[in-house]
């Protein structure tokens, strides 16, 4: 899947303002951070919130382990092309990282998801998801990534796949590089130049 088939298959319509909400800063300091993460100074924030913030920022919920596959899925669904970089380029695993944290429900589905897709990998190719050949990887995916073709059996890495698409979506378009990506600008001041000479000429007020 290159990134324009990615974009079609997600659809902007999966990022739910639920999901785009603070997220840790990466320490990679070459990966950017979502827009909507990088609250460092906790701005606007309540004194609990901030607190709240903070701890999660310094729990770990996902084994490195768990993280690396986490990474080698976020590319997969939004790759780096010429336009921009991959999903792991925007900070993509550590918003993850973060939103499972802040939205607990989300912890055992992706947990249980991993797991699901490392004994698939190790049944059909002797080795978990992250160590298989991209070859592998793309055949592994593209069973469980399109949900109206995907077999019966895979209904629990469809369910899961489309959940990491969408928490990938999220943090990507929530970045930099993902804004950027998609051209949006956000609100812009506009710039006062005076009233147009045609509507002074018009009032007579050429020279007031």
């Amino acid at each position: 899947m290159n990134r324009r088939e990615s974009l079609k298959a997600i659809g902007l319509t999966t990022i739910s303002t639920g999901i785009l909400i603070d997220a840790c800063k990466p320490k990679d300091k070459k990966q950017e951070t979502p827009a909507a993460a990088s609250n460092e100074n906790n701005e606007g924030y309540t004194p609990e919130e901030a607190e709240r913030t903070r701890k999660l920022k310094e729990e770990k919920f996902f084994t490195d382990h768990e993280m690396a596959t986490i990474t080698v899925l976020a590319d997969i669904i939004i790759p780096k092309d010429d336009r921009s970089g991959s999903a792991s380029d925007a900070g993509v695993p550590e918003f993850i990282e973060f939103i499972v944290k802040d939205l607990p429900d989300n912890k055992i589905p992706m947990r249980g998801g991993l797991r699901w897709l490392d004994m698939q990998c190790l049944t059909r190719y002797n080795n978990p998801f992250k160590d298989c050949s991209g070859k592998q990887q793309i055949e592994m995916v593209e069973e469980i990534a399109y949900p109206g073709r995907a077999k019966p059996e895979m209904h629990q890495g469809v369910t899961f796949f489309t959940r990491m698409r969408n928490l990938t979506a999220s943090g990507f378009w929530s970045s930099k590089m993902g804004m950027k990506d998609i051209g949006y600008m956000g609100n812009t001041p506009g710039k006062w130049e005076g009233v147009p000479q045609d509507v002074l000429k018009q009032y007579g007020l050429e020279g007031v």
